[in-house]
């Protein structure tokens, strides 16, 4: 029979039930919240997580943009700043003129590149100096004297002057310009034609043996003379990483004095 909860003799229920009853009620799953705290929780970290790999592929692309876009940009104004102090100093009698990437000291112009290239020619080839034009690489010789006058440049980024270096072929013409004179050289190689590890620095020698049998290498006369006036350009063969070099030799057919131009 039913318990009469109506009669003024009924207490309730005991102490103990109510406490059993309670402590029911607090409990909580485990992990702690509401069952609509955790996806909350996991939907948060996921949202943050979302936003910190779109904020660094920005951030990549932003970079990417300013290495094939932004250098190339400063870089021209690097270089027109040197042909402009060039051109003053040499106007002031300077053979070699001191800028602020480096001391310039000729003007480069290659007619496969077009007709209006001309870059600057700096000396040595730190990043400074290849941002600013083609660098004069350290202990090779002078333009237009005996021995090997050496020219690095990039082929990508920061001005890419030699960025068709692969186009360049065999009989193409290149002309130094210094104070003095104008050296015009005919190149003996084509710009796809020898291509070697960067650890290799012979092309750099003041006569360049290729150790390589039957390896390309400049000729070792030139119309039955030794052919000891000999032009080196160098650049990275592949665009995106450095572990090679792409080389093109060629000897100097005429020199022509400043004051004949």
């Amino acid at each position: 029979m039913a318990e009469d909860h109506d009669d003024p003799s009924y207490d309730g229920p005991e102490d103990g039930a109510v406490q059993t009853e309670r402590v029911r009620r607090k409990r909580r799953r485990p992990g702690g919240g509401t069952p609509a705290e955790a996806p909350s929780r996991k939907r948060r970290i996921s949202f943050w997580i979302g936003c910190g790999l779109i904020a660094a592929g920005l951030a990549i692309l932003a970079w990417v943009a300013w290495q094939f876009w932004g250098t190339n940009w400063q870089s021209e104004r690097k270089q027109n700043e040197v042909r402009s102090a060039l051109q003053d100093g040499w106007s002031d009698g300077q053979d070699v003129v001191r800028t602020d990437f480096g001391n310039a000291s000729a003007l480069l112009r290659i007619p496969r590149f077009g007709k209006d290239y001309e870059i600057p020619v700096l000396e040595g080839s730190t990043p400074d100096v290849l941002a600013a034009g083609v660098g004069h690489m350290e202990d090779t010789a002078e333009a237009g004297a005996a021995g090997n006058y050496a020219l690095a440049g990039h082929r990508v980024t920061h001005g890419e002057p030699f960025a068709e270096f692969p186009s360049l072929r065999a009989g193409d013409k290149v002309f130094v310009l210094t104070r003095s004179a104008t050296y015009e050289y005919v190149l003996d190689t084509g710009g796809e034609d020898l291509v070697i590890p960067f650890t290799q620095t012979w092309p750099l020698e003041p006569k360049p043996v290729n150790p390589k049998q039957g390896g390309v290498q400049p000729p070792a006369s030139i119309g039955g003379l030794p052919n000891d006036h000999i032009l080196t350009l160098l650049t990275c063969s592949e665009i995106f990483h450095t572990d090679n070099r792409s080389i093109v030799f060629g000897h100097l057919v005429e020199r022509t004095p400043a004051k004949a131009q």
